[in-house]
């Protein structure tokens, strides 16, 4: 989502070039990837996941030793660093100061001897890395600037993957703070984790009807409203447990749909 906005951004701007925008998509799967091994492998090997309500992961439920499951989250923060290398070689040296940051941000979420995760931080990282980074990153690669729009877009795709990691994190709630692991959810408790989501599910499509003063078709987006009320609603009333893993998967239909719609109305508002 963030590598799709950011290159409609810099089509919208200036020019797209795709192999750069190729080695972002690279680059922030690959992240994506290796972040998800290595919470698996910090959490199983501290016992975070011994009461989990969530799917099954690889090291709690023995599926996959420690060992292997850490060498692929290497392996993809491997992968990451090869294609940002290409780009930082094309889109300025700095570029690998922002990449080591990612890398590390992607480790430290529930891994090293102070994991930000258990510290309530997750979400304003998400935020920053899978939002203003990631999307801003993409177009700064292709345009050689950060441009306001990307900057807005970037508030508008954070904020979702922001509802990603609460409506989560409100579902592991309970697992969470027997374990120890004191994320937002359980240092604010329930009923505000619940408004958070809402308002970071409905905050994006805000953003997307104030772009429409400099980027007419931003506003595309609000198309995507209705896949927002069912989960929601869900969250409000006071779902729980496994019922929230539906609305996991309704906040990642809304979030792939809402980009999808962002994406088009910024280009076509370039043309």
């Amino acid at each position: 989502m963030p590598v799709a906005v950011g290159t409609a951004v810099a089509g919208a701007q200036g020019n797209v070039i795709w192999w750069r925008a190729a080695a972002a998509l690279i680059v922030a799967v690959a992240l994506q990837v290796a972040t998800n091994y290595a919470n698996d492998y910090s959490d199983g090997v501290r016992g975070t996941d011994a009461d989990r309500v969530g799917p099954v992961r690889l090291v709690a439920s023995g599926i996959a030793s420690p060992a292997s499951v850490k060498r692929a989250a290497y392996e993809a923060f491997g992968v990451a660093g090869a294609a940002g290398l290409a780009l930082a070689a094309a889109a300025g040296w700095w570029l690998l100061a922002v990449g080591v940051a990612c890398m590390a941000a992607g480790w430290l979420y529930t891994g090293g001897p102070r994991p930000y995760g258990y510290a309530g931080l997750g979400e304003a990282f998400v935020f920053v890395f899978f939002g203003l980074v990631a999307t801003a990153g993409t177009a700064y690669v292709q345009l050689g600037r950060v441009t306001g729009l990307a900057a807005a877009a970037g508030v508008a795709v954070g904020l979702l993957a922001v509802a990603m990691l609460v409506v989560n994190n409100l579902r592991d709630i309970r697992g969470d703070e027997l374990a120890g692991k004191r994320t937002l959810a359980v240092r604010i408790g329930p009923v505000w984790t619940r408004r958070l989501y809402a308002g970071a599910v409905l905050a994006p499509f805000a953003v997307s009807a104030a772009l429409s003063v400099s980027t007419p078709f931003a506003p595309l987006a609000l198309l995507a409203l209705p896949l927002a009320v069912a989960p929601v609603r869900r969250v409000l009333s006071g779902e729980e447990g496994m019922g929230l893993i539906a609305v996991l998967g309704a906040t990642g239909k809304l979030q792939l749909a809402f980009g999808a719609l962002l994406t088009a109305g910024i280009a076509i508002s370039g043309v």
